[in-house]
């Protein structure tokens, strides 16, 4: 391999590695970026409707009870409930969010019940 193309390699190495670095930085942040009030609307709301009441047409379907009703539930049940599904009724949010968004999911919900 001559010096012009070791050099051309090794800039393109270098180039391309500086872009996956930035791009490896920038996806959290996008993912991150997503407030939990955003996450509840996109992923919750259909259900639990956007007051918590779950007087939507599908909560009403799987007879969702209002986050009133829910407040009896601890932290962790909740949680618990968003990390692993609830049957049929209720998806599995573990692959679309990290602990920590599941918790402020959880921690926006029981917000709207006080």
């Amino acid at each position: 391999m001559s010096q012009l193309s070791k050099a051309l390699h090794t800039r393109t190495v270098v180039s391309l590695s500086l872009v996956a670095i930035g791009m490896g930085i920038m996806l959290p942040a996008t993912v991150q970026a997503q407030s939990a009030e955003d996450n509840y609307n996109k992923k919750c709301a259909v259900c639990h409707g956007k007051d918590g009441l779950g007087n939507t047409a599908k909560g009403k379907k799987v007879h969702v009870k209002d986050v009133h009703a829910n407040m009896k539930d601890s932290e962790a049940e909740m949680i618990k409930a968003v990390t692993d599904g609830k049957g049929e009724d209720m998806d599995s949010y573990k692959t679309e969010f990290t602990p920590e968004q599941i918790k402020a999911l959880v921690d926006y919900y029981r917000s709207l019940g006080k």
